[in-house]
């Protein structure tokens, strides 16, 4: 059951870092999964099963070049989680604005000492 939870929803997908660090590298542009494997130092396996599942929630794309697979990012579902975080942002900026409110007050009392 967690895995169909895993292989339909991006924010779980994204959630494993591994995951997370296999869409850094695919931001240069499509990888054998052998060199995402050996810059992840983990097994080929490994990184195909992260890549499975980052192939299912629609973040990754393969195509056949001659005897191998390349990985590309496909970035167009990472909108969801911008949309999602974005509705966050009022709260930080609010944070944020307490935050030097606080800091600046500290200040003018540490001139006036």
């Amino acid at each position: 059951m967690a895995r169909a939870a895993t292989t339909s929803d991006i924010f779980n997908a994204i959630a494993e870092p591994r995951r997370r660090e296999i869409l850094v590298l695919l931001r240069a542009g499509e990888r054998p999964v052998t060199e995402l494997a050996q810059d992840l130092g983990m097994t080929q396996p490994g990184a195909s099963k992260h890549l499975r599942v980052l192939r299912e929630v629609g973040l990754v794309r393969d195509r056949k070049a001659g005897k191998q697979r390349l990985y590309g990012l496909d970035a167009r579902k990472l909108r969801l989680v911008h949309e999602w975080s974005g509705g966050f942002e009022r709260f930080w900026n609010e944070s944020f604005d307490r935050l030097d409110a606080y800091v600046q007050e500290l200040k003018q009392e540490r001139q006036e000492e």
